[in-house]
């Protein structure tokens, strides 16, 4: 008998794949996709949208042959602040412009000045000021610098929703992708806000639709469930609310740490946002407190500082241990490693300091930790509500020991795990739609933890 299961396309910035999964959650088959990229009118690299469609058709076309599987249904997520403009032939108008693309300034203070200010719109949509990031924004430039190009959209679709469009040929727009970041929702009046409104833009979403529904498809003489796509981040979050009850924060930890609160619906304030807070959106559409910091990159950079000033090779430092008497050496030689980071900063206090001051690669390492965690638990602070006992850390920090024991002694009333999910992005994709394909209840056991104690003080 053919094995029952989900394909999910998981679609970022530079891996693309495609990964088959059981009823149990277990990955049977796994795919990858060259990536490729183009360039749109102003020479700047974006999504090649025709080999990713290509890539799409092929991989399912590929999989639904196997004798050994039956796909019962197909989901989408992607990375989030990208939008395919189509035709009335479902055709894409212009490239998939890349979310980094610099925004006009007149066009940002026009915008601002007729909707009534920065701070407000910030309020309202939950996001701060991000430019093109804010995909909202990459709408209302097409329709004021291209209004001809703007009247022959009819579709406006974030990325994962036109992978969805791709299979069903049904456009909508889904509660993920439009909540996040984007400035096009009103989380106070939970609609789209009214500067979508005025400007006629909602026409372009396509139907609004439940992230975890899901539609009767057939492609290629086979019939499956297909769902509405999800963005990546709020995707990875499913197992996490799949598995507890009792509140928790996340920590996903990359190149950005996102700090994500899906136990606080209290609505931004002037000064979160000005620390660089936002809601994201959880499938269900509650929305989901978020703080950010940059601590990815910065460990990157200040790494490569170390390992040059005490000439090491960068990759021995991800074997370090922890050691405890190292910090409390430290806290002589920097005496504010004993009191708590008082202020937002955009970067930790690292940077700034003198490499001279450590007497080796070893301790200048524990000393950019210790300013990271610093600024993390700050961060995390700003999202932080009566009730959450519990903080789980993925990626990579979750698997630096140095990192772990630090956040566990600085929090010692909260406990603190690393987790990890295998692909958490495309699990929670399949999980979302659970119920279209899978007769069995979500597993209770596919987020590994290791939980990290406080009972030594160290500071």
């Amino acid at each position: 008998m053919p094995k029952p299961v989900i394909a999910i396309f998981d679609v970022g910035k530079t891996n693309k794949k495609l990964f088959l999964i059981d009823e149990n959650y277990q990955i049977v088959y796994e795919r990858s996709a060259r990536f490729v990229e183009t360039v749109d009118e102003d020479g700047e690299p974006c999504e090649n949208l025709e080999s990713l469609k290509s890539s799409v058709y092929d991989s399912l076309h590929q999989v639904l042959q196997m004798k050994e599987f039956d796909v019962k249904a197909v989901n989408f997520s992607t990375y989030g602040a990208s939008f395919v403009y189509l035709d009335e032939n479902g055709s894409p108008l212009t490239p998939l412009y890349n979310y980094l693309k610099e925004y006009p300034e007149d066009l940002k203070k026009e915008f601002y000045a007729k909707y009534g200010g920065e701070e407000k719109i910030s309020l309202e949509t939950a996001s701060p000021i991000l430019g093109s990031l804010n995909s909202g924004m990459q709408l209302y430039r097409l329709k004021k610098e291209r209004p001809a190009l703007f009247d022959k959209v009819k579709y406006a679709l974030h990325l994962p929703q036109y992978l969805s469009f791709l299979i069903t040929g049904k456009a909508v727009s889904d509660i993920t992708s439009i909540g996040c970041h984007t400035q096009l929702w009103d989380f106070n009046q939970n609609q789209y806000h009214q500067w979508v409104t005025s400007e006629k833009i909602e026409e372009k979403f396509g139907e609004f639709t439940p992230a975890d529904s899901s539609i009767a498809t057939t492609f290629n003489g086979t019939t499956f469930q297909v769902g509405v796509g999800l963005h990546d981040s709020s995707a990875a979050l499913i197992p996490y609310l799949a598995n507890f009850n009792t509140p928790f924060i996340l920590i996903s930890t990359g190149t950005w740490c996102i700090s994500l609160n899906p136990f606080n619906q209290e609505p931004l304030t002037k000064e979160e946002l000005k620390q660089d807070c936002l809601c994201y959106m959880h499938y269900k559409g509650k929305p989901i407190k978020a703080s950010r910091i940059f601590a990815g990159y910065e460990h990157e950079v200040q790494l490569k500082r170390i390992a040059e000033h005490f000439d090491r090779a960068a990759y021995l430092f991800k074997h370090l241990k922890f050691n405890p008497s190292m910090i409390l050496k430290l806290a002589n030689k920097v005496p504010e490693n004993l009191t708590a980071q008082t202020e937002f900063s955009v970067n930790s206090a690292f940077p700034d300091r003198d490499l001279n001051l450590f007497q080796t690669a070893e301790e200048a390492y524990h000393q950019l930790i210790f300013d990271l965690v610093k600024q993390q638990i700050y961060s995390l602070n700003l999202v932080l509500n009566a009730g959450v006992k519990r903080v789980f850390v993925d990626g990579g920090f979750g698997k630096n020991a140095i990192y772990m024991h630090l956040l566990a002694t600085s929090i010692p009333d909260i406990e603190i795990y690393a987790s990890s999910v295998s692909q958490a992005t495309s699990i929670g994709t399949a999980l979302a739609i659970n119920d279209a394909w899978n007769e069995n209840p979500a597993p209770t056991d596919m987020i590994q933890l290791k939980y990290y104690s406080a009972i030594q003080r160290t500071i």
